[in-house]
């Protein structure tokens, strides 16, 4: 079976940490594959990902408890055999790995933040500003 490389996890800050998934291991999120019909709903999908992205309530920064968080759990699931997504240069423990991904920003994990209201607002890395 192979799996999706384009995969994201949505990862939200308050869930417990014993039972990370590894990408090879998640059945239900599966890529979506390119087809006519597809291409009408991605193309409304990135217009709405975009309006969403204009309304937005908190900061486009990752916060030092966030960043914690995901270090932790993409070094957990490296120990336990998910595939690295950087060139390695001599690196051979977990978190300075994980590290090198975050700074990177290939890490597939989407951040859950929730509101006072009780809505949420998903962002992915790639558009949060790591210090």
């Amino acid at each position: 079976m192979k799996e999706p490389q384009n995969q994201k996890f949505i990862f939200d800050i308050a869930e417990s940490t014993e039972e990370l998934p590894i990408s090879n291991e998640l059945e239900k999120n599966k890529a979506v594959k390119f087809s006519p019909k597809n291409s009408i709903f991605l193309k409304k999908n990135r217009a709405l990902k975009q309006d969403i992205s204009d309304r937005r309530i908190t900061l486009p920064y990752l916060t030092k408890y966030e960043k914690a968080r995901i270090l932790g759990a993409r070094a957990l699931q490296l120990s336990m055999g998910a595939p690295i997504l950087v060139n390695l240069e001599g690196e051979t423990d977990s978190l300075e790995i994980a590290l090198k991904e975050l700074k990177e920003r290939v890490i597939p994990i989407v951040i859950r933040r929730y509101l006072p209201c009780g809505k949420y607002e998903d962002w992915e890395l790639d558009e949060l500003l790591i210090e």
